[in-house]
């Protein structure tokens, strides 16, 4: 196993991580609330991505290569980790809590888990299955009782949150199998957001859903830039993890994001939700607490700490 500092490390950045994208879901919950759509905020939502991790590759002097193996790869995270299930969860913010959504991406680790089998990746443990299914424990506790929702057909978003959810297990599990290819996160991601910036606004312009960034800002303007932000920092640590720890552990994030999206959707948005919601965080922390990092022998199957991050360490 990491040592008991490298474990603490590893749960406190899954902790920091788990927030900023929990609160990412109240954010998107009011950059949809002024009726903007889903490909229009995905395209600034790029620029903005972009131009971030782009500044900090060239501080750091390391920007992302582009030979045809790179760009195939960032198209992948572009597609499976942002374009896709971003703009999925920009529709679907418009039907469902806040809450609710973050209650339903908690189930990323539930797909990761068979899919990282699958790959060889990790191998069977009862411990792990246990952790899981406690996580799958919470959120049948907490949304069970919020089925029953006022508006018709509202089945049909659910379904597509948990799409998103699929979405990003296949990417850390693809990144876990493969991965980094001598990358590291921030060059990941700069890669990634700079191809998704002429695919969205593309899809942007000919479905009507160009938004004018010249114009009085409100707040869904900069719950959007928010958002963007929380996502620069987010997915660049999530991309460090899944090669520190292995998809499984990378993945637990999702409970975290259940915990802070369900909290910070009370604080800021004034959403309530019964008693048994805090019996499932419960269930939620006994499923981190069982789902350790892999040790060093365990991560010969799959993703091998040393490849393309050594420079970080350095």
């Amino acid at each position: 196993m990491p040592n008991p500092a490298s474990r603490t490390v590893l749960l406190v950045s899954l902790i920091i991580m788990g927030a900023g994208w929990g609160l990412s879901f109240t954010l998107t919950k009011i950059a949809v609330s002024t009726g903007y759509q889903y490909f229009g905020l995905m395209a600034w939502q790029f620029i903005i991505m972009a131009a971030i991790s782009w500044g900090i590759c060239q501080v750091r002097r390391k920007p992302p290569p582009w030979t045809v193996k790179h760009v195939a790869i960032y198209l992948m995270i572009c597609l499976t980790g942002s374009l896709v299930p971003n703009s999925i969860s920009y529709s679907v913010a418009v039907h469902l809590p806040a809450g609710m959504m973050s209650i339903l991406i908690a189930t990323v680790p539930l797909f990761a888990f068979p899919i990282a089998i699958l790959l060889g990746i990790d191998g069977f443990s009862w411990r792990r299955i246990l952790g899981l299914l406690c996580g799958l424990g919470c959120v049948i506790m907490i949304a069970w009782p919020e089925l029953s929702l006022p508006e018709a057909g509202v089945a049909i978003w659910i379904v597509l949150a948990l799409s998103t959810a699929l979405l990003y297990a296949t990417e850390g599990n693809i990144i876990g199998k493969w991965g980094p290819w001598g990358l590291d996160p921030i060059q990941m991601l700069t890669g990634a957001s700079i191809l998704g910036i002429p695919l969205a606004f593309v899809l942007a312009i000919s479905t009507g859903q160009f938004i004018d960034p010249i114009k009085p800002w409100g707040a869904a303007e900069w719950a959007l830039v928010g958002s963007s932000l929380i996502h620069v920092a987010a997915y660049s640590t999530y991309f460090w993890m899944v090669t520190r720890a292995g998809v499984v552990f990378a993945s637990q994030v999702a409970y975290v994001v259940t915990a802070f999206g369900v909290i910070s959707a009370m604080i800021i948005l004034g959403e309530r939700y019964s008693l048994h919601i805090w019996a499932g965080f419960a269930l939620m922390l006994a499923g981190l607490f069982l789902v350790q990092p892999r040790s060093n022998a365990q991560s010969k199957s799959g993703v091998v700490p040393e490849r393309g991050m050594q420079e970080d360490t350095r």
